[in-house]
């Protein structure tokens, strides 16, 4: 059976804080589950602020950086991993993933559509020892689908608020190549991640996951685009 990894990202609630508005714990967990019994926490996935804070992580977000922190536990006692963002420009950027002692787990590449190397996003993970995992963000068909539908999003927002309170966004799915295999492919529906190859490193998934979510889209607040 395929594993899966999914994030839970519950609100984040006044009492759940402790005090100066510092989060008592870390509440967004990336569960991992390969059908053998119930799903177990593998990190609980903070962002890591600069020092400007808040207003400063937002800030650079806009361009595509990133930074988290990944623990052990939900009571931050040691961390697993940690993204940090390396370059970010021209709409590409490189992010690494770094152990408990500051070793790299792996690197992540983000190019942003019509701004890297074609119409959709792709996503580059590389791990030590594997051959490079290559994929894109949605389907070229859903994506010639939506092009086409996008004069009537107006309206299409207002039906979707008012039936179910959830927007439309654009085709996610992302299904990773590397050497004919599929190890990695980000499901759209219950956004969770399954891993094709049990060689991937659960750290370096988590991480990439925690990425992905991070780009949820126009319409959704990313759990990491918080102003508090």
């Amino acid at each position: 059976m395929t594993a899966v990894m999914t994030m839970k990202i519950p609100p984040v609630r006044l009492k759940d804080r402790a005090g100066g508005g510092v989060p008592a714990c870390v509440r967004n967990v990336v569960e991992f589950s390969d059908g053998s019994g119930q799903p177990r926490p593998v990190a609980y996935v903070e962002r890591e602020l600069p020092p400007g804070g808040i207003p400063a992580y937002r800030a650079a977000r806009g361009s595509g950086a990133r930074s988290f922190v990944l623990w052990a536990d939900e009571n931050r006692g040691s961390r697993v991993a940690t993204v940090v963002t390396e370059s970010a420009h021209n709409g590409v950027t490189t992010y690494q993933v770094l152990g408990a002692q500051g070793e790299i787990i792996g690197t992540l590449v983000r190019e942003k559509a019509l701004r890297g190397r074609g119409l959709r996003t792709r996503w580059t993970v590389r791990q030590p020892g594997l051959p490079e995992a290559v994929g894109h963000k949605g389907r070229i068909f859903w994506w010639f689908v939506c092009w086409l539908l996008f004069p009537m999003m107006p309206f299409l927002l207002v039906i979707a608020v008012f039936e179910n309170g959830d927007v439309p966004r654009g085709p996610r799915r992302i299904m990773w190549r590397a050497g004919g295999r599929m190890p990695l492919e980000f499901k759209a529906f219950g956004d969770n991640l399954r891993l094709g190859a049990p060689e991937v490193d659960l750290r370096l998934a988590a991480a990439l996951l925690a990425l992905l979510r991070s780009f949820d889209g126009w319409f959704h607040r990313s759990w990491d685009d918080r102003k508090d």
